[in-house]
């Protein structure tokens, strides 16, 4: 194919996302070719082939096998053609366009019909590499909602059900990702449900406080709302956000799971920043999954849980391990903040890391450029 009937803007060429449950894997995956040439020619993944090497390889100049006269019209057109692809590059609309586009195609790639999981992860792994190739930008396209239904094995054999609402982007704010199921939460529900007694779960108080924070579409608090009546044990569960739209489809999600009336959850804004002194050592126990991007991200959260979290209380934090791209090392971060153990000092003990360990993760959960995620276990430790 010329390099001139390559240049056509994603928008008009990516199938649309509503039709990737039907397309073929083949379609997929020149669709992602595309949009590798186009973004990111010279980021070649190793999962993206040799072929590729020579798809992007230089045009003859024509110095060599070609004389002045045949030159100029070829670097005319090359000239062309690369003022083309920097045009579309530099256009936000394109660009927000296939940033949604290929969020959504992981999100969906459970549902995507391939040939085998080697084909679905290396799809996944495609697109996760041209997505990391994006400085954050917030997306503008409007696009549809998505129900996701999870049921999650418990320990004595029944299940617990949860659908969440994974609503658009606002493209207004990007760090509004909270609209959306990450693996991370996925993950630790289901463990949770699987191994309560692991998490202290059995061992709550009677009329126990829990808090999670960064909570995004309240999968946590919604699957601790069902897990602990289960087991015989009741809690006062606040799903808490900072982004109003994030909160709002919280609300959604606690209404779909329990009704409007006498809910075990609820959502309310609270900004690690400034946390509201009535909270002050109220959470029996802290959850936060997904929820640090940057250094400075680890430091509020940490601050914010020594504000929170009463005297024998636990956090369990979720960070997500990311081998390429900005997020790369961010569970440094968190243990770093945490080993700054001054900041948190109170009556001579002071909020530490306890233990931590890999959570793998699982085949069709999460997005491809996910590795695994990493749990700490943190509360009051002697200072």
């Amino acid at each position: 194919m010329s390099i001139l009937t390559c240049c056509v803007p994603p928008s008009s060429s990516l199938p649309p996302v509503r039709s990737l449950r039907t397309v073929s894997e083949d379609t997929i995956a020149s669709a992602l070719h595309s949009l590798q040439a186009l973004y990111c020619p010279l980021r070649l993944p190793a999962t993206l082939g040799k072929e590729k090497e020579a798809a992007n390889a230089p045009v003859d100049s024509g110095y060599v096998s070609e004389d002045e006269d045949e030159v100029a019209p070829l670097q005319r057109r090359y000239s062309t053609t690369e003022d083309a692809f920097a045009a579309l590059r530099a256009d936000p609309y394109e660009k927000d366009f296939t940033v949604r586009w290929l969020t959504r195609l992981i999100a969906r790639a459970s549902e995507l019909p391939f040939d085998s999981e080697e084909a679905r992860e290396k799809a996944v792994d495609d697109a996760a590499f041209i997505l990391s190739s994006f400085s954050d930008s917030p997306a503008t396209e409007e696009d549809e909602a998505l129900t996701r239904d999870f049921a999650f094995q418990t320990s004595h054999g029944s299940d617990v059900a949860i659908q969440i609402n994974d609503a658009p982007l606002t493209g207004t704010d990007h760090t509004d990702v909270g609209l959306q199921s990450w693996g991370a939460s996925i993950v630790f529900s289901e463990l949770m449900c699987k191994y309560p007694e692991r998490f202290g779960l059995d061992q709550l108080p009677r009329d126990a406080s829990i808090i999670e924070l960064g909570a995004g579409t309240a999968l946590i608090s919604l699957t601790l709302g069902k897990l602990l009546p289960s087991m015989g044990a009741k809690a006062q569960i606040r799903a808490t956000d900072y982004h109003t739209a994030v909160l709002e489809n919280a609300r959604t999600n606690i209404s779909t799971n329990f009704g409007t009336c006498n809910t075990p959850v609820d959502a309310m804004a609270l900004d690690w920043a400034t946390p509201p002194p009535a909270l002050a050592a109220s959470a029996n126990m802290l959850f936060a999954a997904d929820v640090v991007y940057a250094p400075e991200h680890a430091a509020w959260l940490r601050d914010c849980a020594a504000h929170l979290l009463a005297p024998g209380g636990t956090f369990w934090l979720v960070v997500t391990v990311r081998s390429h791209g900005k997020f790369n090392g961010i569970p440094d971060t968190a243990e770093t903040a945490f080993e700054d153990f001054e900041s948190t000092r109170k009556a001579g003990m002071a909020l530490r890391i306890i233990s931590k360990e890999m959570l793998e993760k699982k085949r069709g959960v999460g997005r491809g450029d996910e590795n695994g995620y990493m749990l700490f276990k943190i509360g009051w430790m002697d200072a």
